[in-house]
Parts: C-alpha cells; structure tokens; sequence
C-alpha cells in the first residue's frame, strides 16, 4: 500500500520514510482491498478505543509533577533553596511522561475533544482563580501611590519585546501570523492570548507556537524571579 496521508490531532503530517508514528495517528493508505485489510489488522482500525480518553496518566502526571514541583533545590551560594513549584514540576512531569511514557506503558494519547475540553477548564479555572485573588484590591493599588506608574511600565514591559519579537520573526524568519500568536503568547505565559489566537484559527498552528516556548518561558519565569527576590532583597 501506499500511505498518502496522515492525520495527529487535525494536522496533517508529511508521509516520510522517518517518520515514526504514535498513538491516536489516523493513516489514509491507498492499495488493493487485501493489502488495506493488513495493515488494518496490523496498525488497528478501532474507532471506539480512540474515543476514549486516557484520563489516568493525565492525572498520574499532575500528582508526580505536585509532587516533583515541592521538592527544593540548593544552589551554592544562595540562602534559600528553589522550587519549581506547582506549575514548573508538573510541566517537567508533562514532558518526561510525553516522551518517554511509553515505555512505562502510559498511554498518552488524548482525543482532541477531551483535549479541548481540558484546556478550555483549565483555562476558566485559572482567569477564575487570577480574578479573585486580584480583583479584591486592584482598585485600590491603582490608584493609591505609584499604582498607575507600575501599569504603564507594565504595560512598556509587556507591548516592546511583543513588538521587536513579532516583527523580527515575520520579517526575517517568515513565519505565519498564527504561530507567532502562539509564540509570542507563550513567552508571556498567558493562556487568554492563547485561547484568542484558537478562537481565529482553524489550524492547531497556535497551540504549536506557544507550546514549544512556553517551558522555557515558565522556567525562566520561576528562577528569575527567585533570583531577584534572594539576590536584590536579601
């Protein structure tokens, strides 16, 4: 048979002789009836399974990246040890789990719904979260003190490297406007960006974009400000 297409997560992936494929990828293959029915028999033609989430290892990665994310590290020289705390231990998790997990037998595979499904949560969870912690008193910091000049820098902060980094990478690496949504609101770590970015684009070309800085940034975002904190107010 001859294998025309192939399909992960509603992208279309290029048939190469390198190509190594994963669980959950869809392969439209052309050929007599006899060759197609083998390689149904060989790579699987179940539907059903598909559909069916593997909610176990998601949950599995959480408790080990909690877990992972408590414990300290030292470094000579500073007084206090660092953490990756509850968002960089259970990425590192993540990661380790999608690369090597099946080798542990942990099926990784999540259907594209559930996958939606869990970003979307995920996300109204943390607005939610972010909201009520910060709502309380944002008036009041506002306007009280040097409460506008901490938002405008802010804001200087946020829209300068958004403005060099987006022109740079269409300009002279010519990347498509949807990945460098994604990118750019992976540098920020700011899922709300994300969710926007999807909301116009029918491709998963965001997502990919924003998943393949976002560790760094979330790395660099945890250390670097307890470097600040240890090293500018001890």
């Amino acid at each position: 048979v001859t294998v025309t297409r192939i399909s992960r997560q509603g992208m279309d992936l290029f048939a190469s002789r390198n190509y190594r494929f994963q669980v959950g990828d869809k392969i439209l293959v052309v050929g007599p009836t006899d060759n197609v029915n083998r390689i149904a028999d060989l790579m699987g033609n179940s539907v059903k399974r598909l559909d069916t989430p593997n909610i176990a290892t998601i949950f599995i990665g959480i408790i080990i990246g909690i877990l992972f994310g408590s414990i300290p590290f030292a470094i000579p020289g500073m007084p206090v040890p660092m953490k990756l705390g509850i968002a960089g231990g259970p990425l590192i998790i993540a990661i380790l789990i999608g690369r090597f997990g099946h080798r542990m037998k942990l099926n990784t595979y999540t259907t594209t719904s559930a996958n939606m499904m869990l970003r979307e949560m995920g996300l109204v969870l943390f607005l939610a979260s972010v909201g009520v912690k910060a709502g309380a008193h944002f008036w009041d910091t506002v306007v009280e003190g040097d409460g506008l000049m901490y938002v405008f820098t802010g804001f200087l902060i946020t829209i300068i490297p958004i403005l060099i980094i987006g022109t740079i990478a269409r300009l002279k690496f010519k990347f498509n406007y949807f990945t460098i949504m994604g990118m750019l609101a992976g540098t920020c770590t700011d899922p709300p960006a994300l969710a926007y970015a999807n909301s116009i684009c029918s491709r998963e070309a965001p997502a990919i974009g924003y998943s393949t800085v976002y560790p760094l940034s979330m790395f660099l975002r945890i250390f670097t400000a307890q470097l600040i904190v240890l090293f500018c107010c001890g």
